[in-house]
């Protein structure tokens, strides 16, 4: 049967394969993002489109009546909104501290809050037994991310996706994190990425290549499916070895 699935970040990126993947099953997909014409020329087949800020409790809200009236029930909850703050418009300009507040508060904004709120505002409506809950966080995580911003930003996501199997489990929900390394193919680094900073991250490895979108989507996948029924409260690191289980 064809399932419900929510995708976050569902534009670009890691989402946007997710949700290529979903869809080849047959599944009903929906693309959430800030940014209604990303959304509409991500070519997921069938899929709905919804553009929202989701740091924003009031358009979450809005996302929450949308999925009542289209979905009903979620299957599947993708959380792959986020990203690299420093890309963020808006910093400010001279004061020292307050370039810190805004660096760590943008961090936080898009890639923690998006995901606690667009949570809890379909906690209620996630398919019982058998819903899934999935998180994208970072290889920064373990290993920081220069400023230490983003690292803590997605790191903040573990405990919460703790509480939240514990939480969930109950009603036969699971719930998980993915933590990719380096991908390309991804709009975290802008236009390019320094191809010495490339060469050294591949270097890392030890499949001696980047990730791609494709090989975190595979993992989404067979984190929704029956088969990974009892896996929840795990972290699962997709990197071809460059940082190795915590």
């Amino acid at each position: 049967m064809a399932r419900n699935i929510v995708i976050s970040g569902g534009g670009t990126g890691i989402g946007r394969a997710a949700a290529r993947v979903f869809a080849a099953d047959g599944d009903r997909v929906l693309l959430l993002g800030r940014r209604g014409e990303v959304l509409e020329q991500a070519g997921v087949p069938g899929a709905l489109t919804y553009a929202a800020d989701l740091g924003d409790p009031a358009a979450v809200r809005g996302v929450a009546r949308f999925v009542a009236e289209e979905f009903g029930t979620v299957d599947v909850l993708v959380h792959s909104a986020g990203g690299n703050g420093g890309r963020e418009p808006g910093g400010p300009a001279e004061d020292p501290l307050n370039a810190v507040a805004h660096t760590w508060s943008v961090n936080f904004r898009i890639n923690t809050l998006t995901a606690v709120l667009l949570t809890e505002a379909l906690k209620e409506r996630l398919a019982e037994p058998g819903g899934r809950v999935l998180f994208l966080s970072s290889i920064a995580a373990y290993r920081g991310s220069g400023t230490g911003a983003y690292a803590a930003a997605k790191a903040a996501l573990h405990p919460y996706t703790h509480d939240l199997a514990r939480q969930l489990g109950p009603r036969g929900i699971t719930v998980n994190v993915v933590a990719p390394g380096y991908v390309e193919d991804t709009e975290f680094f802008g236009e390019a990425i320094e191809e010495a900073r490339r060469e050294r991250l591949v270097a890392e490895t030890s499949t001696g290549r980047a990730g791609t979108p494709g090989d975190v989507a595979a993992t989404l996948h067979w984190l929704a499916s029956p088969g990974a029924a009892h896996i929840t409260s795990q972290i699962v690191q997709v990197n071809g070895g460059a940082e190795r289980g915590h």
